[in-house]
């Protein structure tokens, strides 16, 4: 179910939930541009993406994806691996989950300390749901998603087919595909991760 449905049902829910997107999409993105442009490679910062930004970030299709589909993205961030090597690549593909697992965290920590402020811990629990969600998500590995650059940092060889895959014109449908069959596993793996964080803060 799309987040249009709220507009209509529950709009203040759709505005909060629609501002955690924008800002924890783009906090993701600009970690990897920021990482990358910290280990050596100019190439987000050429295009101007090491910033925070969000209309440098945010892609116009992916946002009319999460607003119908549930689900979607933003624009991805150039890097040039030679600049990087292995590791780097690793580091800088690592770097949005990561960014949006800490923003999961201190969500929690904050809900804790705001639980008697009026509206804090509601807000709160829709920041730290759908950072869990985007962490979760992206750590899939499967082609187009920060997974599969993960994996194939690790296994070199897998890593130049899951790249030669991505090419092909029509990964995007099989991807999407793929993710709309696996739907129940992968809301059952944000449900565990989710439990884990709140678990983590004491909730």
């Amino acid at each position: 179910m799309g987040l249009i449905n709220l507009l209509t049902t529950n709009p203040v829910a759709f505005v909060i939930i629609a501002v955690a997107l924008v800002l924890s999409l783009t906090v993701h993105e600009f970690a990897h541009a920021w990482t990358a442009d910290r280990l050596g490679d100019p190439t987000p910062r050429r295009y101007g993406r090491v910033t925070l930004n969000p209309g440098k970030h945010l892609d116009p299709f992916g946002v009319l994806l999460l607003l119908f589909a549930g689900f979607g993205f933003a624009r991805p961030v150039p890097i040039n691996p030679g600049n990087l090597g292995r590791w780097g690549t690793l580091w800088v593909s690592a770097a949005g989950p990561i960014s949006n697992l800490l923003i999961a965290v201190l969500a929690g920590l904050l809900m804790r300390m705001l639980v008697s402020v009026p509206y804090a811990a509601e807000i709160l629990a829709v920041i730290l749901s759908v950072n869990v969600v985007l962490a979760v998500f992206n750590l899939i590995p499967i082609p187009l998603l920060d997974g599969s650059r993960i994996l194939g940092a690790l296994v070199p060889s897998l890593g130049r087919s899951l790249a030669q895959f991505e090419a092909q014109p029509f990964s995007f449908v099989i991807v999407m595909l793929f993710i709309f069959i696996a739907r129940d596993a992968i809301d059952g793996i944000i449900g565990s991760v989710q439990g884990w964080v709140e678990g983590l803060v004491g909730l």
